[in-house]
């Protein structure tokens, strides 16, 4: 990365020409070796440098704190995002104060900081922890200057007033609700990523009810708190450095926060990561097969650390009933008696999403039986798409009197559709 910036001048002019020209040698090192994590958080940390030299040059008072929240306070500043900032209060501001806070604002948007602020005293931020975006901003609070004891003060009162299950559930809610803004846009040409099923915000989601539950936040932790296994947990992060590849790189791209990838952008993008193009496919297609098999790793994994963190969080045992000698129901999820059912008989990857269709009350997978189907997707092959056992229970699916759209719809999120009909696969990815 860049070498540490610069002592800063006191004039906003020699501010805004070094931040500049401090951003633009982040991105040249960036666009030069490629690195999304250290990108982002030396970026996050260049931030932070001109962010306490403003305040300090201003001399605001000691008794009220800056903080950094959301991804910022995270340590994840994309290029073009906003800088999220809680300014903490011991008590509501006098005209002296609110006019200090004015001149703080101004000031860091002259130098070309574009700061989405807050203004609020503790009690305000446990009011306003009702609305869970405000409260997922908060759970992330990062101090940068001022009053360490009123900081403290507001890290000590969020964790006495977080529900972790509660903060699960209105986690989850709010996925769903996202999720349904994408409905029939499984494959848009033209995809968010971030918040779009299957991307970044997906893994932000995870990584928050895990930061809520005492478990950490990188994928290594999750791992270590039997989550996931420490191979998945490499698999989610490689996913998750591609996904911020190509949302850094997009940034750069469009000047601005750009975070669809929409056509314009597509051929630079495959050209700036060494993507070729190949005799069948031009290299924004190569680019976008590869990004849609990132989407459906990320919501599989998505949906089975949901899962684990639910059964964490909850510690519930649903009723079970057994459906045959491969499979049993728990509460409303389908699993399989043994993990390793696929790999010694693949005919039963077909006979589980025929029991999806022909049982009302199961509405998904088990984590166990999601992270053995993923497993499973090698078992797939020239031999198995001969199988007359298996092509008859493909056909017997097909024509299930319900759920049909359903049932085809997990065979390609979970990547099984695309295995089976390779003609399908090759425009899935």
């Amino acid at each position: 990365m860049a070498a540490l910036p610069r002592p800063l001048s006191d004039s906003i002019d020699e501010l805004r020409a070094s931040l500049r020209d401090d951003r633009s040698a982040l991105g040249q090192s960036f666009l030069q070796h490629g690195k999304a994590a250290r990108l982002l958080e030396a970026h996050s940390r260049l931030i932070d440098r001109y962010l306490r030299r403003v305040w300090r040059q201003l001399a605001m008072p000691r008794h009220i704190a800056l903080v950094a929240v959301g991804g910022y306070g995270r340590g994840e500043l994309y290029p073009k995002s906003d800088i999220d900032l809680l300014i903490l209060l011991d008590a509501e501001p006098d005209e002296g104060l609110q006019q200090k806070l004015r001149q703080l604002i101004g000031m860091l948007w002259d130098i070309g900081l574009e700061a989405s602020h807050s203004i609020r005293t503790v009690a305000q931020c446990l009011g306003e922890s009702a609305d869970i975006t405000v409260q997922t901003n908060l759970l992330e609070a990062r101090p940068l200057d001022g009053d360490e004891k009123l900081f403290a003060e507001l890290h000590g009162a969020m964790r006495q007033h977080l529900d972790p299950r509660q903060f699960f559930l209105a986690k989850q809610h709010e996925q769903q609700q996202r999720h349904l803004r994408f409905v029939d846009t499984d494959f848009n040409l033209e995809p968010n990523l971030k918040e779009s099923p299957g991307g970044l915000r997906d893994l932000q989601t995870v990584t928050w009810i895990s930061r809520a539950a005492g478990l950490g936040t990188r994928w290594a932790e999750l791992a270590r708190a039997g989550l996931i296994s420490p191979a998945e947990a490499r698999q989610i992060a490689r996913h998750d450095t591609l996904l911020q590849t190509l949302r850094i790189r997009l940034h750069y791209l469009a000047g601005r926060r750009e975070d669809r990838l929409v056509f314009d952008f597509q051929s630079p993008l495959a050209k700036q990561m060494g993507i070729a193009a190949s005799t069948e496919r031009r290299a924004s297609e190569h680019l976008m097969q590869r990004y849609y098999r990132t989407k459906l790793a990320v919501r599989q994994f998505n949906t089975i650390l949901l899962q684990n963190l639910h059964g964490y969080l909850f510690r519930e045992s649903p009723p079970q009933r057994a459906l045959n000698e491969r499979f049993i129901a728990i509460g409303t999820l389908l699993e399989i008696r043994d993990e390793n059912l696929f790999d010694h008989t693949p005919e039963a990857i077909f006979e589980l999403f025929l029991l999806m269709s022909q049982h009302a009350g199961l509405t998904d997978l088990s984590a166990k039986t999601l992270g053995a189907l993923w497993r499973a997707q090698r078992r797939i092959d020239a031999g198995f798409r001969r199988n007359p056992l298996n092509r008859a229970r493909f056909m017997e699916i097909l024509r299930q009197p319900r759920g049909v759209v359903h049932a085809l719809r997990r065979m390609n999120q979970y990547g099984i559709l695309g295995r089976y009909l390779p003609a399908f696969g090759r425009i899935v990815g």
